[in-house]
C-alpha cells in the first residue's frame, strides 16, 4: 500500500495523490510527525480500511519503532467523494478508466 501523511494537503496535490492510487492521510489538529517523534526508522501500518471504507473517515495509522514500542494514531482520510473511493481502489484514475473501458 502506498500513502502520504501530512498535517495538511493543497487540493491539488491531495486529488493527484488519489488519482495515483496514493492513500492520502491527514494528522488530526495538533499533531504531526514532530509532535510524534518520529525519525524515519519507523514502519507503519494503516488499520480501519475496508470494502465499506467511506470518503472522510477515520483510521488507525500504527507506528513500530526500531525499540519495539508500538503505538497507533487517528488519522482522517483525505479520499473526500465517492468517485475518488473507486479511483483509489482501482489503483488510481487510469486503471479504473480503462477497467470502464474494457468492460463495454
Amino acid at each position: 500500500m502506498k500513502a502520504v501523511i501530512a498535517s495538511s494537503f493543497e487540493r491539488i496535490h491531495r486529488s493527484n495523490l488519489v488519482g495515483m492510487g496514493v492513500l492520502p492521510l491527514q494528522f488530526s489538529e495538533g499533531t504531526n510527525a514532530q509532535a510524534l517523534g518520529l525519525d524515519g526508522s519507523e514502519t507503519f501500518s494503516i488499520t480501519g480500511l475496508s470494502d465499506a471504507t467511506q470518503p472522510g473517515q477515520q483510521v488507525n495509522l500504527e507506528i513500530q519503532s526500531k525499540d519495539g514500542q508500538s503505538r497507533s494514531v487517528p488519522v482522517k482520510l483525505r479520499i473526500d467523494t465517492p468517485i475518488e473511493i473507486d479511483y483509489y481502489r482501482h489503483g488510481g484514475i487510469l486503471p479504473f478508466v480503462l477497467r470502464q473501458l474494457l468492460s463495454r
